[in-house]
């Protein structure tokens, strides 16, 4: 519910207590329901409320990744920790196996991989020395053959020499192509062919060695990975709120959920929920402060912020409320604990040092305007007022009245 908080403190200069003098219009009846007020600067709090109990915002249920009897555990509960903090273990005789054998096969591929690049070159190499029958230049002189061959050939068409000079220019040029093409294709022996062979096998087999040594390195990284699972650090800095097992049983390894080993709370940055109703939500927003009172610890008070504010809404025994989540930071020795039951003032409005007078002093003149009843020699006189914020006690005025004046205020 929306309560209203002053911060300062209005003077109360004048207060008619039986004493006719002081009342400007006389009678014992109206001294009895009026008083007078000084305006005075000060400051002005508008929150709204709620209530909830105290929770940890970082906290931490550690558990093995994987199964084993435990080792060790190197805390007790109570203790303080730092992030990354060695806090239990489990056997790791076997772990520790895996990993080096994962080691060797890993070893073992990278040199199958070394095996089979030499296997790849050196059947390149004898592939090149297959083909190396023939020369490119005895190749370039023989093509050399065939056009000189083609030239004189086309000579004796243009020049139209004999049957006979025709028939050897043809001759010629078909014996060029034929030594020509017999160069050319010495390169597609049977020879040649089995040095093929040979390179793609040892492609293949160079192929399939990188295959594995891929499955050994993940295999080495999976055990690595174990290992490493088989030992809880602390991810931040907190206490050792729970221990659940013993040194020497026996942790399953993890199905559908982990068994959790070590409970670990950071009590110096918490969190409280509190319970807001309906009407007061929409003036709360995330970053506005709060200022919070622990039932526990009447005497002292927290301050913190809303960090969130849930869209849904609960509704209990008819009455509509949301959760807001309010952040604040505690003294390793204040005396909060987790579960403490604490009530919420959140800050929606905030005026510092401005006029203030209690709200009873406002009324309105006949156009609806407010205005104020201000003493003014000893007599009163209607004055116009703009109105700022207001908690329902006490009311700030904008313009309209001055510090050190006095007003008339209702009982």
């Amino acid at each position: 519910m929306r309560r209203g908080k002053i911060i300062g403190v209005l003077l109360l200069c004048l207060a008619l207590a039986g004493s006719t003098a002081c009342n400007p219009f006389g009678g014992e009846e109206e001294e009895a329901s009026q008083q007078l007020v000084e305006v005075a600067r000060g400051d002005l709090a508008i929150s709204v409320s709620g209530s909830g109990n105290v929770e940890v915002s970082d906290e931490g249920k550690l558990a093995f990744s994987v199964g084993g009897r435990i080792d060790k555990i190197y805390v007790e509960e109570g203790d303080s920790v730092t992030g990354g903090d060695v806090l239990a273990r489990l056997d790791t005789d076997d772990l520790e196996l895996a990993l080096t054998q994962a080691e060797v096969a890993l070893t073992t591929q990278q040199v199958a991989i070394a095996q089979a690049q030499v296997a790849v070159e050196t059947a390149e190499y004898n592939l090149d020395e297959a083909r190396d029958l023939y020369t490119w230049p005895d190749i370039e002189e023989a093509q050399d053959d065939v056009d000189d061959a083609e030239t004189y050939l086309n000579y004796a068409i243009e020049r139209g020499l004999s049957s006979e000079t025709l028939e050897y220019a043809q001759a010629r040029l078909d014996a060029a192509e034929a030594a020509l093409n017999a160069k050319i294709m010495s390169y597609d022996t049977e020879e040649v062919d089995i040095k093929k062979m040979e390179v793609a096998v040892a492609e293949q087999s160079l192929a399939l060695s990188r295959l594995s040594l891929e499955q050994a390195q993940q295999s080495l990284e999976y055990a690595q990975e174990q290992l490493d699972e088989a030992t809880i650090t602390a991810p931040f800095g907190g206490i050792i709120a729970k221990i659940y097992f013993e040194e020497g049983e026996v942790i399953p390894p993890p199905t559908m959920a982990s068994q959790i080993i070590i409970y670990l709370v950071d009590l110096t940055t918490i969190e409280l929920n509190v319970e807001v109703d309906e009407i007061d939500i929409p003036g709360v927003k995330p970053g506005q402060r709060v200022i919070i009172d622990v039932d526990a610890l009447p005497d002292v008070e927290f301050e913190g912020e809303v960090l969130t504010i849930s869209p849904v809404a609960e509704e209990e025994e008819g009455v509509i409320l949301y959760e807001v989540k309010v952040g604040f930071n505690v003294p390793e020795d204040s005396g909060i604990k987790v579960g403490m039951s604490a009530e919420a003032d959140i800050v929606i409005v905030e005026r510092n040092d401005v006029l203030l007078v209690p709200s009873r002093a406002i009324t309105e003149d006949s156009e609806g305007n407010p205005i104020v009843m201000v003493v003014v020699n000893e007599q009163t006189e209607e004055r116009r007022v703009v109105e700022g914020v207001s908690d329902g006690f006490d009311t700030e005025i904008v313009s309209g009245l001055s510090e050190g004046e006095i007003v008339l205020v209702e009982r």
